[in-house]
């Protein structure tokens, strides 16, 4: 059974490291919420992640996929990659988050939240 961790305080690249062992072996799947500045982590999908953030109170709109690779310093381990950011209805056509603005947040956010 797989443990959806909701990371709301600094966890280190050491235990994400652990996370990413339990599953792909190099990268952990998050989605981010920009509203609340959280994150779920250690699910098998993305859409796993975000059924846990919509279930603790987010809304969908502020929910956005990314990958992470714990072996990789900087902004260069998160990948904006995700099926969960296809919305057209926010003007984001593509898997990526192509709103610099939402992009800059998601990373303050994760550069927070992993030390």
């Amino acid at each position: 059974m797989e443990q959806i961790i909701l990371v709301n305080q600094p966890v280190s690249k050491n235990y994400l490291k652990e996370v990413a062992l339990r599953h792909f072996g190099d990268l952990v799947k998050a989605v981010v919420d920009v509203e609340k500045e959280v994150m779920a982590i250690g699910g098998e999908l993305h859409a796993d992640e975000e059924a846990f953030l919509l279930q603790t109170g987010s809304r969908q709109n502020n929910l956005w996929g990314i990958n992470l690779y714990p072996k990789i310093n900087g902004n260069d381990m998160i990948e904006f990659d995700s099926m969960i950011n296809l919305r057209p209805g926010q003007n984001n056509r593509s898997r990526s988050v192509e709103d610099p603005s939402v992009r800059k947040k998601i990373l303050d956010i994760v550069n927070r939240l992993i030390v």
